[in-house]
């Protein structure tokens, strides 16, 4: 238990008072730029703790010295560098894109779309994830990660291309409440042909159940070495659209006449969603909360300006998600809890106090 109040301290703690430290807007461009520096390395500095701490604990008691020599000076007869090393290595890494892709996704989808509670869900991006992988495995019983990948991949861009699309239709294209509309009723609509699928077959329900709770578990490395040019290129393209979600967030009136082209902005953040929430999903599983908790996280720490709430997204996103991961681990020792459901714990309290406590339309 202290372990794991340790963990929620550094995943709390550090980035409010990195947060706190950057949020000082001096009128004088120096010290702003400073702060954000300290900021910013700080979070850097967060993210190898909780990288850190994900190589060393688990079922599994190992000492810190055994961590640091499974990564610089591994020894194959050695039990503890070889699970540091095999299992938990390969789902740090994972974490690390997941929650990255997802914080950033996350961020763009409430900019867009100007919904406080928007997420990657919202796009329909997990449902049609579920759906092509239930699908895959029922109609050609491809059940490892690197065969589904493309699956997972690929039904989370057709959900959200055809949420997209239907949104489109009617007075003033895809609106931000029709985006929101038309991401609800993809994702009734496929989540109960997904439901469907995993009642008619039983085998199928046994191979997907654990990559529909959300999990970085078990798995190697394979799915990010198909996807990191994905993820890169949209990490990037991603972090270049701040200044123009800046100005679509000031309300389309404003930001057509400051001469933004809204359309091009959210199909380009719409391509931008695809790419990261498709490669989080299909390497983690439908991971909740993570992208829709960081970016009000940051947003309060650092103001409004999306130029640096996606920089931060991309550093804190992972800290959570890995943290996440570090108690599914011990909570229940020495068996453990998918990530996913650690945090959608998490996420019930959050929204109470985001609701309670926090200007919603403030985004």
């Amino acid at each position: 238990m202290v372990t794991i109040a340790l963990i929620f301290s550094a995943i709390t703690v550090t980035p409010i008072l990195a947060g706190h430290l950057s949020s000082r807007r001096d009128e004088e461009s120096g010290p702003f730029i400073s702060n954000h520096i300290l900021g910013l390395t700080s979070s850097l500095v967060l993210v190898i703790i909780i990288a850190l701490i994900s190589l060393r604990f688990g079922s599994l008691q190992i000492t810190w010295g055994t961590a640091w020599n499974a990564i610089f000076d591994y020894d194959a007869t050695n039990q503890g560098q070889i699970v540091v090393r095999e299992l938990r290595l390969p789902r740090t890494i994972l974490g690390l894109a997941a929650g990255s892709c997802l914080a950033v996704a996350g961020a763009l989808t409430q900019g867009i779309t100007r919904n406080p509670l928007g997420a990657p869900g919202i796009l329909g991006v997990n449902a049609g994830a579920a759906f092509a992988i239930v699908t895959a495995i029922y109609a050609a019983d491809i059940v490892s990660p690197e065969g589904y990948v493309w699956f997972a991949f690929f039904g989370a861009a057709g959900a959200s291309i055809l949420v997209y699309f239907i949104a489109q239709f009617g007075a003033g294209g895809a609106t931000p409440v029709k985006l929101a509309l038309a991401g609800v009723v993809i994702t009734a609509l496929l989540g109960g042909w997904t439901t469907s699928l995993l009642i008619l077959d039983l085998e199928t329900l046994d191979e997907a159940r654990f990559w529909l709770a959300g999990s970085i578990a078990s798995r190697g490395t394979d799915e990010i070495a198909i996807l990191f040019p994905i993820i890169i290129i949209g990490l990037l393209l991603g972090i270049s659209l701040g200044k123009q979600i800046n100005i679509l967030s000031l309300g389309e009136d404003i930001a057509m006449s400051l001469g933004q082209r809204i359309a091009v902005i959210r199909l380009a953040a719409g391509i931008v969603i695809i790419l990261l929430c498709g490669s989080a999903v299909a390497i983690a599983g439908p991971v909740a909360f993570v992208g829709l908790a960081i970016p009000h996280m940051v947003r309060s720490l650092v103001g409004p300006d999306y130029r640096w709430i996606l920089v931060y997204s991309l550093f804190l996103g992972p800290c959570l998600l890995l943290g996440a991961d570090v108690i599914g681990r011990l909570i229940v020792r020495p068996t453990e809890l998918q990530v996913g459901i650690v945090t959608a714990a998490a996420g019930a309290p959050f929204l109470i106090y985001l609701v309670r406590f926090t200007k919603l339309s403030d985004v």
